[in-house]
């Protein structure tokens, strides 16, 4: 008997995922490409929307041929800031352009000059200013730059509402897509931003619907319940969400490191925007409040000056343990030594040279510096909130050094990592069941472990 099962797509920038989860949300399936970008009317490198839709039907295709699985509901998560812009007659009117993709700064002055001041409109909408990543300038750049183009535009889809609607023709919008950076959405008045009406974008939009909508539909002879896409970062956060019953904050790590906290009741202020602090967006509309911290690829950048300066290989950052004497020498004469190349922070006051004896010594100086960063973005996603508990997933929840100094810093936490590799794919299946987890899920499905302090002098 064919084992009933929810199908996801998980689409990436750079890989493209397809899932099969059984109903306890185990994965029984997984199958998996890599699409080469095209350009651009400009040359900008662009998502291939026509490969991408034609992995997705073959990929769908063949799963239902299975003997062994029977699909009973299928969902969506990918990327955001990216739209899909369709004409009347459901076809694409331009490519899905890339949110790397550089803006004019004359039209982004324009913007803010019509609709700031810019200060007080990134608090409004929960963005910080950031061209083509906020994904409702790309909507009024095509109408002050490529209006013609503007004019073909009857439904502006995120993408993983596009990728929904290639299963059920129904043009939809929903919270976490609109909610992830895309300067659209007023967070004050729990609207859309009085721009969007007055550049009368709200037309090309459709009706929002919870996230946790499904449309059942008859595919290929099989009747099965669609859902209608989840941004990513949303997904990824829902499994905490629906297993836990405290408040707790998720530090998602890797390029970006970002403190995800769902339980933020205050609005964000004219200091939060000022240090890089954004809203994304719960499958209910309620607000998320983020830090963000370009740590990893900011890790990256010195883990390189360091492997050239000591001579050592590529990995050998992996091998290097947490030692309690040499971060209590560090910490007795701390000075701050190192000069960041990416990250947007106030620089010290002074930077002291690197004169480390070893390898080891110049890594612990760089992760205690690196911890000054992420714990004062941690306590301005935390804010007036009282939490106690905090997550770690991603990269860096496997580095020994990172977690030892964030429990330090952060005592009066209970800090717990996680191996969440289904992440948003996970989220996703989740989002259209309609189920709450026990609070044995993480533990189950994410490698749950707790914590616990090194011994130190």
């Amino acid at each position: 008997m064919a084992q009933e099962v929810i199908a996801v797509f998980d689409i990436g920038k750079t890989n493209k995922k397809f899932f099969l989860f059984d109903m306890d949300f185990k994965e029984v399936h997984r199958d998996y490409t890599y699409l080469e970008t095209i350009e651009d009317e400009d040359g900008y490198p662009s998502e291939d929307i026509k490969k991408l839709q034609g992995w997705i039907k073959n990929t769908f295709q063949e799963a239902l041929k299975s003997k062994d699985y029977k699909i009973k509901a299928v969902n969506f998560s990918s990327y955001g800031a990216s739209f899909v812009h369709l004409d009347g007659m459901g076809k694409l009117v331009t490519p899905l352009y890339n949110y790397t993709k550089p803006i004019n700064a004359s039209i982004i002055d324009k913007f803010y000059a019509q609709y700031g001041p810019e200060i007080s409109f990134c608090r409004e909408t929960g963005t910080t200013r950031e061209g083509m990543l906020n994904s409702g300038i790309q909507l009024y750049w095509l109408k002050h730059e490529k209006p013609d183009v503007f004019s073909k535009i009857k439904h502006s889809l995120h993408l993983p509402q596009y990728l929904s609607y290639l299963f059920t023709g129904i043009p939809v919008s929903e919270y976490t897509s609109i909610g992830c950076h895309t300067a659209l959405w007023n967070y004050e008045k729990q609207d859309y931003h009085d721009w969007v009406y007055q550049e009368g974008i709200h037309k090309i939009l459709p009706s929002i619907v919870d996230t946790g909508t499904s449309i059942n539909s008859k595919l290929f002879g099989h009747q099965i319940k669609i859902g209608v896409g989840i941004h990513d970062s949303s997904a990824a956060l829902l499994p905490y969400i629906r297993s836990i019953d405290k408040k707790f904050l998720l530090l998602s790590t890797g390029t970006w490191s970002i403190a995800l906290n769902p339980f933020s009741k205050q609005l964000l202020t004219d200091e939060d925007t000022d240090s890089n602090c954004i809203n994304y967006m719960r499958i209910n509309g309620a607000p998320v409040k983020a830090a963000r911290l370009f740590l990893g690829n900011e890790y990256n950048l010195k883990i390189k000056e360091l492997e050239k300066h000591f001579n050592v290989g590529d990995n050998y950052h992996q091998s290097v343990l947490f030692d309690p004497n040499i971060y209590q020498k560090l910490k007795d004469n701390f000075l701050h030594r190192f000069d960041w190349s990416s990250l947007e922070v106030t620089k010290p006051k002074s930077v002291a040279p690197m004169d480390f004896n070893s390898y080891e010594e110049a890594y612990h100086q760089l992760m205690m510096e690196l911890m000054e960063l992420q714990i004062d973005r941690i306590k301005r996603a935390i804010g007036k909130d009282h939490i106690k508990q905090l997550y770690i997933d991603g990269g860096f929840a496997n580095n020994q050094i990172f977690v030892e100094l964030l429990a330090k810093g952060l005592n009066h936490m209970e800090i717990k990592t996680t191996d969440a590799s289904l992440g948003s794919a996970l989220g996703a299946a989740i989002s259209i069941s309609n189920v709450q987890l026990d609070q044995k899920f993480l533990e189950k499905n994410y490698a749950l472990k707790k914590h616990r302090p090194l011994i130190t002098n």
